[in-house]
C-alpha cells in the first residue's frame, strides 16, 4: 500500500505543485504538557500574505491543544489588538469560554498591554514561543501548513476565492482522523462521529440557489478529495502536534 501511495502522489499534478517536504526536523522534541480538559489551553497564530479574497488577507488560527479542534477565522488588513480581541471573543470565548492558557508567538498583538491586562483579569496565562524558534509552537505551524495546502488544492486556480472554502477547510480538518489521538477532533469534542455529508443528486431540489451551492460543493470535494486524503498533511497535524 505504501508503494502504491508513493507512486500515486508522485504522479499527481496537484500534489507535486502544492505539497511540501513533511519530514520532521532533526533533534530532540520537547512537547508542551497536555492539558486535562478541552479548550482549557489553546494555540493562536496568523497566516498572512494571502491574496485578497472579499477583502480578507489573513487567517487567525486557533487550536485546542487537547482535542486538536480548530477554528479558522478570516481577518482584513490592517488588523490590530482591538480587532483581534473582538474576533477572539465572538468566535472563541462565545463558544468555549476563556482558556486557562494561550500558546502564541511573539507577535506584537499578543505582547500588547491590553492582552496582558485582559489575561491577568481572566486568569489566562500567555505562553510565548522562543524567539527565532517557531517550532516551539509546533502545533500551530503544522496546522497552518495544512490549511495553506488545503486552500491551494481547492482554490489554486482561483486564489481570490479562498475565503469561500475556509469553512470547508475547517470542517475537513476537524473531521479528519488524527494519528496521535487515533480519532477525529470532532469526536473528541462532541463524543460522536461527525455527520456524513450526503452527495447531492442533480435536480433533486427546485431551489436553484441550493442546487448551485451543493453542486459546487460536490464538484470541489470530488476534485480535491483524492490528493487530500493521500497527502502527508492529512495525518501530520495529529501526529506531530502532540
Amino acid at each position: 500500500m505504501r508503494k502504491d501511495v508513493e507512486e500515486m502522489v508522485a504522479q499527481c499534478d496537484t500534489c507535486q505543485r502544492n505539497k511540501y517536504q513533511a519530514c520532521a526536523p532533526g533533534g530532540l522534541l520537547q512537547p508542551l504538557e497536555l492539558p486535562d480538559q478541552v479548550w482549557s489551553e489553546v494555540t493562536m497564530d496568523f497566516i498572512e500574505g494571502l491574496p485578497k479574497s472579499e477583502g480578507y488577507t489573513v487567517i487567525l488560527v486557533v487550536v485546542d491543544r487537547l482535542s486538536k479542534y480548530a477554528h479558522f477565522i478570516p481577518l482584513r488588513h490592517p488588523f490590530n489588538v482591538t480587532t483581534v480581541k473582538a474576533v477572539f471573543i465572538r468566535e472563541i470565548v462565545r463558544l468555549h469560554g476563556f482558556p486557562e492558557s494561550i500558546v502564541s508567538d511573539r507577535d506584537k498583538v499578543f505582547l500588547s498591554h491590553f492582552w496582558k491586562e485582559m489575561f491577568k483579569i481572566q486568569g489566562t496565562h500567555l505562553k510565548r514561543s522562543s524567539a527565532y524558534h517557531p517550532q516551539t509552537d509546533g502545533q500551530s505551524e503544522v496546522v497552518n501548513r495544512s490549511v495553506e495546502t488545503y486552500l491551494r488544492c481547492f482554490a489554486g486556480e482561483k486564489p481570490k476565492h479562498w475565503v469561500r472554502w475556509l469553512p470547508w477547510a475547517e470542517y475537513w480538518y476537524n473531521t479528519s482522523f488524527h494519528k496521535a489521538a487515533q480519532v477525529t477532533p470532532f469526536k473528541v469534542l462532541y463524543g460522536r462521529d461527525p455527520p456524513t455529508l450526503i452527495q447531492y443528486r442533480p435536480h433533486s431540489t427546485s431551489v436553484s440557489l441550493v442546487e448551485q451551492q451543493l453542486s459546487e460543493r460536490d464538484e470541489i470535494f470530488g476534485g480535491a478529495e483524492e490528493p487530500l486524503v493521500t497527502s502527508p498533511e492529512h495525518h501530520e497535524a495529529g501526529s506531530r502536534s502532540s
